[in-house]
């Protein structure tokens, strides 16, 4: 416990000492960026020759998919690969009436020739674009009599690389598939060390992250890198997605620039000091969610709330004492000036910039409908802190929660009420009423990616945890609740994170609540989710995975064809 010695020139024999209070502080691994990312410019000159540079070959591509010659099975892979470059955005009417007509006119018995990589690469097509292809295409490659499947498809890697990609998104009840996705993944792990060249670098990477369950950029780049020889017979395709990853670059440079020159004009590292320093990873965030190029906006406003959530979550979690956090928590529900005078001194310049950036945010929002925008974003910004303000009263009183009451909570901690929020509510004019009143009836797809979110979070962190937690976290919770050893409860949770995935692929097939377009946000919430938990908390500990992704996305040049 660190002591403040009293003035001695003013008072010789100090009795009386202010002290420091115990702070359950953790040592965060500081940032490696540096001020390398407040060296970030762009020409637009350049922003502006790749927009150019787009629009002929984007031309011959609308061309090509509409082309009524084209085999069906020719078209589903060229439509695949316009979906695997991140791509799809720019074609979407004319991909929407393509697969309408191509499902239209499907019989089962078309698949009863084809092999094992042309029915996986036209089921995942299908089922991305949310159409329900039955996953009774693949009955034929089971031997009914064993109910195994058939021995001659474990030769063919492409073919079984294709139906472990296909099996990603399964819906409950698919058991065919679930059966597909354990013998694909134990197959191509007991050969992939055996492999060379690009198919060993494609299998790899599905082992590590299955391109459905990726962050869609980073998944472009390395389709891109390892998958030249399924589009690179297509030559405005080839140009089309160079041109486009070299606008993003730039574009997303910019935006980045910008979310880190406010970081530092806000003096987050001098007013938060406790807080992770993770400016470039929190944008990664914003641009895992928008993907295309006219949200630019919404990306650096989802930044900024991505800074805020950081924040708050450490000092709830590792530096605030309990009474800090009770005042702090009283404040945010307040949401008033006049609150600040109740806060301690360390917290008061962050409680203004809350309400001083919120409220900046809430002008700029069009005037039909702000009222319940306004209620909406700042609403979630206070339960957030109210649930965070819980655990920490669980911790402080050493009091373990059910698994139950501490899942109710537990969904909002996970922070993605605010990124659905403030995504939803900057998706433009058009979208935002219809949005917002569909997000305030709990979608199911928006409680499986925040039950998605908690639990990753908790299983890939509680060892990391540790004694601060207190155990108050899900896989401690269950293993109380229930009465179960850490391994059984681990894995039962695990099992959840897998239905959750199945209701969030059912809820993006036809016919859904609202459009796509609403949806998309919320599954890249639940990509972005994978992509940092899957194994480890990338996020704590950036090193090796995500500061691979910022350097792809944001750092390395990008040669030109």
């Amino acid at each position: 416990m660190a002591t403040l010695e009293c003035n001695t020139t003013l008072k010789e024999n100090c009795k009386n000492t202010i002290t420091e209070p115990m702070r359950p502080m953790v040592n965060f691994p500081p940032s490696i960026w540096g001020d390398l990312l407040l060296s970030l410019s762009v020409d637009h000159s350049e922003l502006h020759a790749y927009a150019i540079a787009m629009e002929e070959p984007k031309e011959e591509l609308k061309r090509m998919l509409i082309n009524p010659t084209m085999d069906s099975n020719e078209k589903l892979s060229l439509i695949n690969s316009v979906y695997r470059l991140g791509l799809r955005y720019l074609f979407v009417e004319e991909i929407e009436c393509q697969l309408d007509k191509l499902f239209k006119e499907l019989k089962m018995d078309d698949y009863d020739e084809a092999d094992l990589y042309i029915v996986s690469v036209n089921f995942k097509v299908f089922r991305q674009h949310g159409y329900k292809l039955s996953c009774d295409v693949f009955n034929k490659f089971k031997d009914h009599s064993s109910g195994k499947f058939k021995e001659y498809i474990t030769t063919d890697v492409k073919g079984m690389l294709s139906m472990y990609e296909a099996t990603q998104v399964c819906t409950t009840g698919e058991y065919i598939l679930d059966e597909a996705m354990a013998f694909t993944e134990a197959q191509l792990m007991g050969m992939v060390d055996t492999l060379e060249g690009n198919l060993a670098q494609q299998v790899k990477h599905a082992l590590r992250s299955p391109s459905h369950r990726g962050m869609q950029m980073v998944e472009a780049r390395i389709y891109f890198s390892n998958y030249e020889e399924e589009f690179s017979m297509h030559n405005s395709l080839l140009e089309l997605a160079n041109a486009h990853f070299n606008l993003l670059q730039l574009q997303h440079k910019e935006e980045l620039f910008i979310f880190t020159k406010w970081v530092k004009d806000m003096e987050f590292k001098k007013i938060t000091p406790y807080a992770r320093d993770r400016t470039p990873e929190l944008y990664l965030w914003a641009v895992g969610i928008f993907l295309e190029p006219h949200y630019s906006h919404a990306r650096i406003i989802i930044s900024k709330m991505a800074q805020f959530v950081l924040v708050l979550d450490d000092i709830y979690d590792a530096y605030g004492t309990i009474e800090e956090l009770r005042l702090l928590t009283n404040a945010i529900n307040r949401w008033e000036t006049t609150a600040m005078d109740q806060l301690p001194e360390y917290i008061k310049p962050l409680y203004k910039i809350l309400l001083d950036e919120l409220t900046d945010v809430e002008k700029k929002l069009p005037a039909e409908g702000r009222t319940k925008r306004v209620y909406a974003s700042k609403q979630a910004f206070q339960e957030l802190a109210r649930a965070y303000h819980q655990e920490a009263e669980w911790r402080f009183s050493k009091q373990v929660p059910s698994y139950e009451e501490y899942m109710e909570n537990g969904l909002i901690t996970s922070s993605y009420n605010v990124f659905s929020t403030y995504s939803l509510m900057n998706m433009g004019e058009i979208h935002s009423e219809e949005a917002l009143a569909w997000y305030q009836t709990h979608p199911k797809i928006l409680e499986a990616t925040k039950l998605l979110g908690r639990l990753y979070n908790d299983v890939t962190t509680f060892e990391f945890e540790g004694e601060r937690a207190q155990q108050v976290e899900s896989v401690h919770t269950y293993m109380k609740t229930y009465g179960l050893p850490e391994n059984i409860a681990v894995d039962k949770l695990k099992k959840m994170i897998e239905n959750a995935w199945k209701d969030i692929n059912e809820e993006c097939i036809e016919p859904t609540e609202v459009s796509m377009e609403l949806l998309a946000p919320i599954l890249n919430l639940a990509r972005l989710t994978d992509m940092v938990y899957r194994y480890n908390d990338r996020f704590t500990f950036p090193e090796e995975t995500i500061v691979e992704y910022v350097t792809v996305l944001l750092i390395d040049s990008i040669p030109m064809y």
